[in-house]
């Protein structure tokens, strides 16, 4: 588990993928460091809802674990994608956050630091297959 503190910038509209499967993504900018990072985060399923209640310029921490994943295009090329999934949301200054109690170890804040192989990219890396 990580947290990760900023400002909410951009928070889209839920996008259902499937009749099982929902996602919806919003940024956060880390606006404590000399170079602001806006931060991608995606909510899924029934944690959609928990960005109901805020809106652009609220200061946040928002928990999330890292999730990675492989994928081999038709040519047999393989590449290794990441997800940040958030699945707490409080506003700053709140001692009660929206989502699940947090019951593992203790939380890692990620503060300014950049997230390895999030926000590095090549020219290969534009080859998106979604």
């Amino acid at each position: 588990m990580f947290k990760f503190t900023g400002t909410i910038k951009v928070i889209q509209d839920t996008q259902r993928i499937s009749e099982k499967f929902q996602k919806r993504e919003f940024v956060v900018t880390d606006t404590t460091s000399m170079y602001p990072q806006d931060i991608l985060f995606q909510a899924t399923q029934d944690k959609c809802t928990l960005l109901d209640s805020f809106q652009a310029n609220d200061s946040v921490e928002v928990s999330f674990n890292l999730r990675g994943r492989e994928w081999t295009s038709p040519q047999g090329e393989v590449k290794y994608f990441n997800t940040i999934e958030a699945w707490r949301i409080e506003k700053q200054g709140q001692s009660q956050g929206m989502g699940m109690p947090s019951n593992g170890p203790s939380a890692m804040n990620m503060g300014s630091e950049p997230l390895p192989g999030v926000g590095a990219s090549t020219e290969e890396d534009d080859d998106l297959p979604f």
